[in-house]
């Protein structure tokens, strides 16, 4: 398997080149103490920070880069952590050029952005660093107790809300870890998976409880966990893999995407996975195709060249400028060798045990939809075959059937599937269960569930202090 040392993009070559070879940590840090310098040093403080409007979870982010410039990293820490459970996630993972950094004003006065992202990350480092990051030592204990569904990052930011205001927490998850898509859907190469596993022990050193290995529905019932907590948040994520039909679509080799991101973080841990040691899951000197073009597609292409296949293509119906996913990934795909076939769509599969190509149609952009983006068309009589050895699926994903999974009444769902929930206070028709993050708002960002979980831990405490009060005044 290839082993990638990604170094900062814009650092010297001939530094980075030093950071190749040898002491990568120390070299990184000494650069990334300086970029980070720098880069804050060049906010304008200006008088409409639209980086924090635009930031879902309105991070004071000129305040903290001010901080920064100033060398007062503990002050800049404790500023980034008031707003933000995962700092450091976010710094890494969110589409800063997309957010907050698209919307710097210095970016927009044709200058360059200010790297927020990576000052992010360097300041919530250092702070792991130096010990400045403590666990939730609430003041007075509760003795109410939550149980949350979903060990993602908008259960597990609620998690530490409600500890922190000394609830009794116990978070449950299908999963042998805790983190969902960010410890088995985001690559190691994007998100290292110690940094997620250095937050799950910090709830833990401050008394989360985790069940893991627990399928609702299955090992525990949903009713049993109602009788057993005060109250209920429900953070399970979206985990149905949306499918593509036409002929072949059954064919062994036609990958979802997910099942092949867990192999790769599996093993990334030390796991031994089946579909990976038989070559079924694993990239390794095949030719790649992916379908889609959001962020989980570039986190595939990504992942197949790391794995060493003999070429990755990257299929997308629509042109790159209407390409849902993130830019900065699409050029980091490039730079590592990945193609991309615009205007492309799947109509079928090839093969006859086996998949070993896909069947394509060439598209064109035609009047825009409802939305204002243009529809794709196809154009007849251009159909070809793209030779394949692995087809991967990466079209997001919709919410499972949670009602029938969990044979509860009275969850309303949407039309979508989504969970029902009061938009202001993420309390579901079931009294005392609330729902946050994905499965209510469909796929999104993680920063977005890390702001809802948030959310919904206000709500939670609120009508617990609410009952705790009528209790007290009989």
């Amino acid at each position: 398997m290839l082993k990638f040392v990604d170094v900062p993009r814009g650092m010297p070559e001939k530094r980075a080149a030093e950071a190749r070879r040898g002491d990568f940590d120390e070299i990184y840090r000494e650069y990334a103490a300086a970029k980070a310098e720098e880069q804050s040093s060049r906010c304008s403080q200006c008088g409409v920070p639209y980086c924090q409007t635009h930031c879902p979870l309105h991070n004071n982010i000129p305040d903290w880069l001010k901080l920064t410039a100033e060398g007062r990293l503990e002050e800049a820490y404790a500023v980034s952590q008031a707003t933000n459970t995962f700092p450091e996630i976010c710094g890494r993972i969110c589409p800063q050029d997309r957010l907050c950094e698209g919307n710097c004003v210095i970016e927009q006065s044709g200058h360059g952005t200010v790297t927020i992202g990576a000052v992010e990350k360097y300041i919530t480092d250092t702070a792991w660093e130096e010990g400045w990051v403590k666990p939730a030592a609430p003041r007075v204990e509760r003795p109410e107790s939550v149980g949350i569904i979903g060990a993602g990052p908008g259960g597990l930011a609620a998690a530490d809300m409600l500890r922190r205001r000394g609830f009794q927490v116990t978070v449950y998850d299908r999963y042998d870890r805790a983190g969902g898509l960010m410890i088995y859907g985001i690559p190691g190469f994007k998100l290292e998976k110690d940094v997620v596993m250095r937050r799950n022990k910090l709830l833990e050193d401050g008394g989360v409880t985790f069940e893991l290995g627990k399928d609702i529905g299955v090992d525990i019932a949903f009713q049993e966990l109602r009788e057993k907590h005060d109250a209920i948040l429900i953070a399970t994520g979206v985990y149905k893999s949306r499918d593509l039909g036409g002929p072949g679509a059954g064919l062994p080799g036609i990958l979802k995407a997910l099942d092949y991101l867990t192999a790769s973080n599996k093993t990334g841990f030390g796991d031994t996975v089946a579909e990976f040691e038989s070559g079924e899951l694993n990239a390794n000197g095949k030719k790649v195709v992916v379908i889609g073009g959001g962020d989980t597609a570039m986190d595939c292409v990504r992942t197949a060249i790391r794995q060493g296949a003999s070429s990755v293509k990257c299929l997308y119906r629509r042109d790159r400028a209407n390409m849902p996913g993130s830019q900065r990934e699409v050029a980091n795909a490039e730079e590592e060798g990945v193609e991309f076939v615009w205007l492309s769509a799947p109509k079928g599969f090839v093969g006859d045990d086996r998949a070993n190509g896909v069947r394509v149609a060439k598209m064109r952009l035609g009047a825009p939809d409802v939305t204002g983006r243009q529809t794709p068309e196809e154009i007849e009589g251009a159909d070809y075959t793209e030779p394949a050895d692995i087809i991967i699926k990466a079209l997001g994903f919709d919410p499972e059937d949670l009602p029938k999974l969990w044979d509860v009444e009275g969850l309303d769902v949407t039309r979508w599937g989504t969970i029902k929930t009061d938009h202001r206070t993420h309390e579901t028709a079931l009294d005392g269960v609330f729902a946050a993050g994905d499965i209510v708002r469909g796929a999104s960002l993680v920063v977005w569930a890390i702001r809802d979980g948030r959310e919904a831990a206000d709500a939670i405490a609120a009508k617990l202090d609410a009952r705790a009060s009528v209790v007290a005044a009989e």
